[in-house]
């Protein structure tokens, strides 16, 4: 019994112990699962050129964007050609008076159709081909517009001709015919004849009977301006075009067209007729080379013309600026003008050149292009043009390097400090000499070939402009400018940050030979007329910055070649 009721103690605690364990319950059956939210469709983009910052040509990229929309009053266009500008060479370079901080999209003028209109667009159709004028942001695939900005193109004008005029025959328009009066038997010089504004401007002349036009251009363009319409082509490169026009008009001409700047502002002066006008439109003297040159930037300013309001009476002259930017306010006279030209194009009067067509993504071959001043009438750039090879032989466009340049204060503080030195050591030569005149003469051409060890020889007149600023950095140091510390140390700490990584490179050799090439044109800048010393900033560039170390007999050319066919 014992062990029976130990067997069923046992059996009882044993069913205890079952019950006690939790019976696993079953799978419950898994709830539907809810239906994912629909993705949002992604946002539609657009290849856009985006300068990145300012400098040489690795500061423009193609980018994915949003694309926008047209808002109240605006019309969406798809891009078929913009137009390339040399203002927008000088806003890579941080040049332009209408510079934005980067990330910026440029361009100025397109061609393209109207995808949609906007809320209160009237008088416009979606499929229209037209033609867009705006402040910037035309280097995109698509882009909204105002409608008061935007013309309907001619049904036989391509859309790289659409590009190329609105910038350059606008302001060809204004320039003669507004405030250069041109009027049959008047005479006109064009500089940079071969550029987009120059082209213009010289069939728009020739709409007026009897014109004599005199255009600027280098030896190998003269056929391609004499067609269209120049009666004196002039090598600015071999002839100085001051000279060349009196020889065959005494007198001078009636209107010029200056995108120099500078000297070159000062000979237009003295070339006028009386009752004469100049037309500043630009300061492509001021532009050399890839990247800002702070040293050319100044010189353009020291030898900037200062007119007194007194000297054009006595010389019953006008000067007057144009820049198109800025009639941003005056849309109707700006559409009464480029309807008058696009007139002027259905009757076969007018006909812009187009240089070459490149794809966005060569936007920086298309820039060295005009850079290296290559081009013949407007350089366009296609959304829809797909890249090509580089020929071979060819490079891509890239920064050079940079090499280290001792700054603007040290330069001109050695070159104070070593006039008294060149003082001696001229009486020593001048007492060696009549000791030991072969000596001597072995002296000298030693001296010579010190002073042109690796850069030009300077003329006199480049040391006396750089002798000049020395002066004036002497002046500065001895007190002279209350604004500045008297100690050298504090004085160089601020001319050094006011020129900080803006000294440009010694150029090479095969620079200078690049120089020599023709011209780009530039676009609508503004020159100051005015003495540099009436601004705080021109002051400050003219008392610290002193013009490269190049004669000017060799830098003349040369960088007449930077500024004579531009765009």
């Amino acid at each position: 019994m014992a062990e029976g009721g130990d067997a069923a103690t046992v059996a009882h605690e044993a069913g205890n112990a079952v019950q006690e364990t939790p019976k696993a319950e079953p799978e419950k059956a898994a709830a539907p699962a809810e239906p994912a939210p629909p993705a949002e469709p992604a946002e539609p983009t657009v290849r856009t050129i985006v300068l990145t910052g300012h400098g040489g040509y690795d500061k423009l990229s193609v980018q994915q964007k949003p694309q926008p929309k047209a808002g109240k009053g605006e019309v969406l266009v798809r891009v078929k050609a913009a137009g390339l500008n040399f203002s927008e060479l000088m806003v890579r370079q941080g040049l332009h008076d209408r510079m934005t901080k980067p990330p910026v999209v440029l361009g100025m003028e397109a061609a393209g159709v109207i995808e949609e209109l906007g809320e209160d667009v009237s008088g416009l159709e979606v499929g229209q081909n037209v033609i867009c004028l705006a402040q910037t942001g035309m280097w995109r695939e698509i882009v909204a517009v105002p409608a008061t900005n935007v013309f309907i193109m001619p049904e036989e004008m391509s859309y790289e001709e659409g590009a190329a005029i609105p910038l350059s025959y606008l302001t060809a328009y204004f320039m003669l015919f507004d405030f250069g009066n041109l009027r049959p038997g008047k005479s006109l010089l064009v500089h940079i004849a071969a550029g987009g504004v120059g082209w213009a401007a010289t069939q728009l002349a020739k709409t007026v009977d009897n014109v004599t036009i005199f255009g600027t251009a280098s030896a190998s363009k003269h056929d391609a301006i004499k067609e269209n319409g120049v009666d004196h082509p002039i090598d600015y490169r071999t002839r100085d075009y001051a000279e060349e026009i009196k020889n065959i008009s005494p007198k001078g001409v009636d209107v010029v067209l200056d995108p120099l700047g500078g000297a070159d502002t000062s000979k237009g002066l003295q070339l006028l007729r009386p009752m004469g006008k100049i037309v500043t439109y630009g300061s492509a003297n001021m532009v050399k080379g890839e990247n800002r040159n702070l040293m050319k930037m100044a010189k353009t300013l020291w030898q900037s013309t200062s007119v007194s309001p007194v000297s054009l009476v006595k010389t019953n002259k006008a000067i007057a600026g144009f820049q198109l930017a800025h009639l941003t306010g005056e849309i109707e006279l700006v559409r009464s003008a480029f309807q008058d030209i696009l007139n002027m194009y259905k009757d076969g009067k007018i006909k812009p050149r187009i240089d070459s067509v490149w794809a966005f993504e060569q936007v920086a071959e298309a820039m060295q292009q005009m850079n290296e001043r290559r081009n013949i009438g407007k350089v366009i750039l296609s959304p829809e043009k797909e890249p090509t090879k580089p020929a071979e032989g060819d490079a891509a466009p890239t920064s050079p390097l940079k090499k280290k340049k001792p700054s603007l204060f040290r330069r001109l503080s050695k070159r104070a400090s070593r006039s008294k030195d060149e003082g001696e050591k001229k009486d020593e030569v001048k007492n060696a000499k009549k000791e030991s005149p072969i000596k001597q003469e072995e002296q000298e051409k030693a001296d010579d070939n010190k002073a042109t060890n690796g850069h030009v020889q300077q003329t006199p007149e480049d040391e006396k402009i750089e002798d000049e600023a020395a002066e004036k950095l002497r002046a500065r140091l001895s007190g002279g400018d209350p604004n500045i510390e008297d100690t050298d140390k504090q004085t160089e700490e601020k001319v050094d940050e006011a020129v900080k990584e803006e000294a440009p490179t010694e150029p090479a050799a095969q620079e200078e030979k690049k120089d020599e090439a023709p011209a780009e044109e530039p676009e609508k800048i503004e020159v100051a007329v005015e003495n540099p010393a009436e601004t705080d900033d021109a002051k400050a560039a003219a008392a610290d910055v002193v013009p490269d170390d190049k004669p000017v007999e060799n830098e003349e050319k040369a960088d007449g070649d930077a500024s004579q066919e531009a765009n």
